[in-house]
């Protein structure tokens, strides 16, 4: 069997995983550097075992990457098109929230 080129496949990730691709993304857009696990844990209000294992996460996932040890240095690796937009804040994820398009 041959291999399909140019076939785009979107890697899956859950509504909080892409919750948190769409801060990294929004944030770096506006603030020029990648945002810190302190102001993800800020913005989602969680603790920062939680906030790393997500980081760790995402990593593993092929979603992000990151250089260990070195401040904001999270590299989304998949486009805009490919995430979803941000709640404005998401205090539960099992309710709607206000979605920032972009």
């Amino acid at each position: 069997m041959g291999l399909v080129v140019g076939v785009k496949m979107k890697k899956a990730y859950t509504a909080k995983q892409g919750q948190y691709l769409a801060f990294i993304y929004y944030y770096t857009r506006i603030h020029g550097r990648a945002p810190t696990e302190a102001e993800m844990q800020q913005y989602f209000q969680v603790s920062p075992p939680s906030v790393h294992q997500m980081v760790l996460t995402l990593v593993a996932r092929g979603l992000i990457e990151r250089t260990p040890g070195q401040a904001r240095s999270i590299r989304l690796l998949i486009p805009r098109e490919e995430l979803p937009d941000l709640a404005e804040k998401v205090r539960s994820w099992g309710t709607s929230a206000q979605v920032l398009a972009p």
